[in-house]
């Protein structure tokens, strides 16, 4: 970095709206003193480095970046976690990344905040190095509901429960997975419901069952279209092979290789399996058809297994 900077520490899995207030108050600073306001986050993960496995991500690098900018940050960087540099004394990380690279005049991180070899830095080592180097460790603000501070956490379990419209509210925004267009054994044509088989999706999968979405498709269609996902191993024609499979409503064009993003809005219904095609062409039709009202702003309808 070339400029002074007020740097924000984190993770930022999500981007979520607890990120987001930390992020809004790293621009208060920011703009009060003339600094840039500069992220610092790791990948990979640091747990996926130590060993302890890293959780699903939320994101994926380029969007975690992208939405950081977004929400105020003039610069991310994006630091190679290494098991070097959780070799760093917290000594050394405060006085080579933050005071020489970034040249940190002020420094935003939770209370709990972590660093250096053995996690033997608190938050009151940074204010202690800080004095030293010319820099102000701020407590970052918490935010939350009436169930708790904002966290990825809470994102994840609603995820991994098939609650995409909990999730959205910790998110800010409705929980995204982005892939490329395979081609896959074009069943669905033959029923009435040409699929999309989404590849190379990064994100966290939510449970399998059926959702409600919406799809951009850059470069194919504008804006954005209403669709129905099944994630899942499609137990009536298959049984056994995971597919992200998204039928864009009332389109007919080509999608092959096109890239989608497909915002999980709904759900509609678990998995389950059907006695043959015709009923499961009855029951995708009635999928679609509580797609539109979920999209179109009307009650979630509830989810049947049956």
């Amino acid at each position: 970095m070339s400029a002074p900077s007020v740097v924000v520490i984190g993770n930022f899995d999500g981007v979520h709206r607890g990120h987001q207030a930390v992020l809004a108050q790293a621009r208060r600073v920011a703009d009060a003193r003339s600094l840039v306001c500069t992220v610092l986050t790791f990948d990979p993960h640091p747990a996926e480095v130590l060993g302890r496995g890293a959780p699903p991500r939320l994101v994926s690098l380029a969007r975690r970046t992208e939405l950081l900018r977004a929400h105020g940050a003039d610069a991310v960087v994006i630091e190679p976690f290494t098991l070097a540099l959780a070799g760093f004394s917290p000594e050394r990380f405060a006085r080579d990344l933050l005071g020489k690279r970034l040249m940190a005049r002020a420094v935003v991180v939770g209370e709990n905040f972590r660093f250096g070899h053995k996690r033997a830095g608190t938050m009151q080592t940074l204010k202690d190095l800080g004095a030293e180097l010319g820099f102000e460790a701020i407590a970052a603000e918490v935010a939350g509901d009436e169930e708790g501070p904002f966290s990825s956490t809470r994102i994840r379990d609603a995820i991994a429960a098939g609650d995409v419209a909990r999730a959205a509210i910790v998110l800010g925004r409705p929980h995204a997975l982005r892939g490329v267009v395979e081609r896959g054994d074009q069943r669905g044509r033959t029923i009435g419901f040409p699929t999309a088989n989404l590849g190379g999706v990064v994100e966290m999968l939510p449970a399998h069952g059926v959702y409600a979405v919406r799809v951009e498709a850059p470069g194919v269609f504008a804006g954005t279209r209403e669709g129905v996902m099944n994630v899942g191993v499609r137990p009536t024609v298959d049984g056994a092979s995971l597919r992200i499979e998204v039928h864009v409503l009332d389109f007919e064009g080509d999608l092959y290789g096109a890239e989608l993003s497909v915002a999980l809005v709904a759900r509609l219904r678990g998995e389950q399996k059907f006695s043959g095609l015709d009923e499961l062409r009855a029951q995708i039709a009635r999928d679609v058809e509580a797609a539109r009202k979920a999209l179109g702003g009307e009650t979630e309808p509830p989810e049947s297994d049956t």
